[in-house]
């Protein structure tokens, strides 16, 4: 049997954030999408992506199968499936019986088929809900997948929880620990080697987990506390206060006040600000005291735009989420609930759209197109700066992104 983890048409509610990557890229707790499966099954997975993706990913991946069919016995796995051990046992048991779609509610889980038969025309673009329901006889699981972007902020405390619960590295030490640093309750502290902790720094998990990984650093008098993820490579700045459920991607830079929050990996948010229940994608940069908001001031629940349509999200606490290669000016203000699209520029006074396109360029005065050969400057030299090449692929996809947004707009 062949495993295929598949992108289906629910990425496009997901837009902003995967114009360069495929759904089971993001990431949610210690983890990718991708990650937890890789990390709970023995079996070996194949990829679908969309078409435009296909280059980039082989180029990143190149050990791994993509788009390719190698039996007649397949069985698909939505990418955006929050993979634990009990969907690994139904996986490897062969739970899911051929011929069979399995559903949850109207989100199509897993589906089992003879692929060159069911797909004449080859694997499509995505997979649609509708398509398999039609062809399939259909049962229901039970199975957690992320539906929003917003369930990536909202899920985050659990999986965290969830998954370091099943580490066994925790209480290892194998990095360079300062004598005046603090650690509190280490059987729950895992730092790894080449990680430095800092002069008076304090790692406090007494209520959570923390993970330092490979070659990360920890500068003096930076706090962390309880289920805090710091990437290979990462820097934690001087001072920083980061809360309890901060995921910090590799060679990202971290300062100021985080809480409840996932930063890819590249990412920047080095100075003073807040930054809470936000979702900040790679290759961002939030400038000096930025800071957004996350609860309303009445309170109520936190109200968000997907494909134009605003949608009750039910959480009460909601920041940012930001799409890759997007930054902000010095003393930029967000709004509760705001969406920021892929390589759009954001600065001046006062507080901006909750809702920001790809690819603009101005503030709460207005926006205008930012121009696709400036944008591909800057991303060149931002990338460059941590020794990362802007591949002719990359730049493909790039420009792809582009044009695909000035046909939406029209």
């Amino acid at each position: 049997m062949q495993l295929i983890l598949f992108e289906d048409e629910g990425v496009e509610r997901f837009r902003p954030l995967l114009h360069l990557k495929p759904v089971y890229h993001l990431r949610c707790g210690m983890r990718s999408l991708r990650e937890k499966f890789e990390s709970v099954l023995k079996l070996p997975i194949t990829f679908h992506a969309r078409r435009a993706l296909q280059e980039t990913f082989r180029e990143e991946n190149p050990t791994s199968l993509l788009n390719e069919i190698q039996s007649d016995d397949a069985l698909f796995i939505n990418g955006r499936a929050l993979c634990d051990k009990a969907l690994a046992a139904k996986i490897e048991s062969e739970y899911f019986e051929f011929g069979k779609a399995y559903f949850n509610g109207g989100q199509v889980v897993a589906f089992r088929i003879n692929p060159t038969r069911f797909f004449t025309d080859g694997l499509p673009n995505l997979i649609e809900a509708k398509f398999i329901s039609e062809r399939l006889p259909v049962a229901q699981v039970d199975s957690t997948l992320v539906s929003f972007m917003w369930d990536l902020i909202r899920l985050h405390p659990t999986e965290f929880k969830r998954e370091a619960k099943h580490e066994k590295c925790f209480g290892m030490n194998f990095g360079k620990v300062h004598p005046s640093a603090v650690l509190v309750n280490e059987a729950r502290i895992f730092i790894d080697e080449g990680a430095e902790i800092k002069a008076g720094a304090v790692l406090d998990a007494d209520e959570g987990y923390i993970y330092i990984s490979r070659n990360a650093k920890v500068l003096p008098n930076a706090v962390l506390m309880n289920n805090v993820f710091v990437g290979e490579g990462a820097t934690v700045k001087i001072g920083a206060k980061i809360y309890s459920n901060v995921y910090i991607g590799k060679q990202s830079k971290v300062g100021g006040e985080v809480e409840d929050s996932i930063i890819e990996p590249f990412a920047n948010k080095q100075h003073e600000g807040f930054l809470g229940h936000s979702y900040i994608s790679s290759w961002c940069n939030l400038g000096a005291d930025t800071n957004n908001s996350d609860l309303k001031n009445n309170y109520s629940t936190v109200r968000m735009n997907v494909g134009g349509k605003e949608i009750d999200t039910k959480m009460q606490f909601l920041g940012l989420i930001m799409g890759e290669h997007s930054k902000s000016g010095i003393n930029t203000m967000f709004n509760t609930g705001t969406v920021v699209g892929m390589s759009s520029n954001i600065f001046g006074a006062g507080f901006p759209p909750k809702t920001i396109g790809s690819f603009q360029w101005g503030g709460e005065a207005g926006f205008v197109r930012y121009e696709l050969e400036k944008a591909l400057q800057t991303a060149r030299a931002v990338m460059k700066r941590r020794n990362i090449s802007l591949t002719p692929a990359y730049e493909a996809l790039f420009r792809q992104a582009y044009h695909d947004e000035m046909n939406a707009s029209k």
